[in-house]
């Protein structure tokens, strides 16, 4: 495994991309691919996410088989990490509480958040969203359909010129529900998994 970058203030620059992952798909990780390779991170962490308090969970696969398709998906590339640290969080979880967590167990890294611009439109929705803002860095990619605008006075959020990956898990799941052949989708290293035989 290669070494990461330890950068001046001797912390790790772990990206946060949290999500429900229902399935992971090569958008997910074309943007993490991006993120750490342009946009100045030494690492990614994607938090497999069991419950998102704005959305439904009644389509949700299960926590640890969605956790195990991230760890293949991944697998090869030193830069990616998967954690199920909010399998251990009180449910629903919320982002501050996760980044607290994270803080309090891994001193040696500076956590930033990572979130689509559809999200940031209504951070206001989002528990404790002034301190999630003002305590941590945020990188904002682009979403097709909204504005990104970031007040002056928030130097530690930036929006990043990713490319713009239009592609949804719910477009996975209906199109393989439909019979379609979605191969180029998923990653390689989970397309022909048992569980989507059942989508």
């Amino acid at each position: 495994m290669e070494e990461t970058t330890v950068k001046e203030n001797n912390k790790l620059k772990t990206g946060i991309f949290s999500g429900s992952f229902n399935p992971v798909h090569i958008g997910h990780l074309a943007l993490a691919n991006w993120l750490c390779e342009f946009a100045g991170l030494d690492e990614l962490w994607f938090v497999i996410t069991p419950h998102n308090p704005l959305k439904d969970r009644s389509n949700l696969m299960d926590d640890r088989l969605r956790l195990e398709l991230v760890e293949a998906a991944i697998a090869g590339y030193a830069k990616f990490r998967a954690s199920d640290i909010e399998f251990t969080l009180p449910q629903p979880t919320y982002t501050i509480d996760t980044l607290r967590t994270l803080d309090r167990t891994y001193p040696d890294r500076e956590f930033h958040f990572i979130m689509g611009a559809d999200n940031w439109s209504s951070i206001n929705r989002w528990k404790e969203s002034e301190t999630l803002i003002t305590s941590y860095p945020i990188l904002i990619y682009p979403r097709k359909g909204y504005e990104i605008n970031i007040p002056d006075n928030l130097p530690d959020i930036r929006k990043v010129d990713a490319p713009l990956m239009e592609i949804s898990s719910t477009f996975i799941r209906e199109s393989l529900a439909a019979g379609k052949d979605i191969r180029f989708f998923l990653p390689e290293a989970i397309r022909n998994h048992k569980c989507f035989s059942n989508i």
